[in-house]
């Protein structure tokens, strides 16, 4: 959805900037669809439980004598204070005894969460009642190899929701900006899979197939639908929320039946045409936790680059409290001249977790001229080869220089979330 406006709040950590604009200028707004949350959450979440959809019901699985929930970590998010309730207390009722259930962060190749930090993404009498246990892509003693995939990945995963009875995978069904769409099995496949497993799975984002809201013919996204069908995933209990992290719409089921269900909502909420390329975009990735960390906040330049003329220039708003959030990528792109070199040495070394992290950054930013308001110390930003700025007023009054009133001005607030389409 499009507006003309000159005054725009964009999030920023766990809080909002303010961005004004001279009245010549008539900036764009690229921004989700308005959508009311649904009104009673944990009652939908209840709805959703009941009425699951690809013919697979809890119930059947009555007779497991252990559970195995996938949840996310804290870059993401999920609203498990709502969705988590509801699904444990129906597993209980079909006799299955809370010392019988593991929560497993899915951290990916996000550093492991220690026990302390569990209560930043649990409710307090879940972790009083129920095992919760941090994946660890590094600790190959507590992976379980099943095989390849058809595109060669290794299929490595967290060794003990792999052999648990019960298998299920609770997170949020949104925008990615090359596996298409995320949810459904990605929560296990990736977040609770071994190195190799992301690294090869990942290396997919080379393929212009894998693109954002694509999913039939992606092969990164049908790479991790076929790794969760090995593995064995038999549950999904997925939502779509709207810009203010509300619920909208709670899903649930057999994992592929959620995303059939949920992707044309996400497009629905979160697509936006854009009929000719902007000159100047301000993108914001949505705040905390899309912006804790460099590593998260990417992906905010890689939607609003789709959008930005080559030559053109954008902002990116994002305070990344943690840093880069990967000391691979860090030391990787450390001493490189330009984004120019980062592209050529990393098409000369080939695809690595980490390193991928500069590729995407220099792909979007080699053509155009990036700017980054941050948190982060401005040096260690230079280090990155990004040009920091010390707030949104100093950076826009460089970024307008020399714009004719009729440049194209478009704002991102919610850039990670937001599909933007050219045409």
């Amino acid at each position: 959805m499009l507006f003309c406006m000159s005054e725009f709040s964009i999030p920023y950590g766990r809080t909002k900037l303010t961005l004004r604009l001279n009245g010549a200028f008539q900036p764009e707004l690229l921004a989700p669809a308005h959508v009311e949350p649904a009104a009673d959450p944990v009652a939908a979440a209840r709805q959703a439980l009941s009425c699951p959809a690809g013919g697979v019901r809890l119930a059947d699985f009555a007779h497991a004598r252990s559970v195995a929930i996938a949840v996310n970590d804290k870059t993401r998010p999920v609203p498990h204070a709502v969705l988590l309730p509801p699904l444990l207390q129906t597993l209980e009722q079909l006799g299955i005894a809370p010392s019988a259930i593991t929560l497993v962060v899915a951290t990916g190749l996000h550093a492991p969460m220690k026990e302390a930090e569990f209560a930043q993404i649990l409710p307090a009498d879940i972790l009083g009642r129920y095992r919760v246990v941090s994946h660890d892509a590094s600790a190959t003693e507590n992976l379980l190899t099943l095989g390849k995939t058809q595109l060669g990945t290794p299929v490595q995963v967290n060794r003990l929701f792999a052999q648990a009875d019960l298998r299920l995978v609770v997170g949020n069904l949104e925008p990615h900006q090359f596996m298409g769409f995320s949810g459904g099995v990605k929560t296990a496949v990736i977040g609770l899979g071994g190195r190799e497993t992301i690294n090869q799975n990942h290396a997919l984002m080379l393929d212009p197939h894998s693109d954002l809201a694509r999913y039939d013919d992606n092969p990164a996204r049908q790479d991790v639908e076929e790794a969760g069908r090995m593995i064995g995933i038999h549950f999904a209990l997925n939502v779509v929320i709207n810009e203010s992290k509300q619920i909208v719409r709670v899903l649930a089921g057999e994992p592929q039946a959620v995303m059939r269900e949920g992707m044309p909502l996400v497009l629905q909420l979160y697509q936006v045409r854009v009929p000719v390329p902007f000159d100047l975009l301000i993108a914001s990735p949505g705040g905390h936790p899309k912006d804790i960390n460099l590593y998260q906040a990417q992906k905010a330049l890689g939607h609003a680059a789709r959008v930005t003329r080559k030559g053109g220039t954008v902002i990116l708003v994002a305070a990344c409290p943690e840093g880069t959030g990967s000391a691979s990528y860090e030391k990787w792109v450390t001493g490189m001249a330009s984004h120019q070199a980062v592209l050529d040495r990393f098409q000369h070394e080939g695809f690595r977790i980490g390193p991928h992290k500069a590729f995407q950054i220099a792909r979007d930013a080699a053509p155009r001229r990036l700017l980054m308001v941050t948190e982060m110390p401005p040096e260690f930003v230079r280090t990155l080869l990004l040009d920091p700025y010390p707030n949104l007023d100093a950076a826009l009054a460089t970024a307008l220089q020399g714009l004719s009133p009729a440049a194209r001005i478009g704002i991102m607030p919610w850039a990670n979330a937001t599909i933007p389409t050219l045409g």
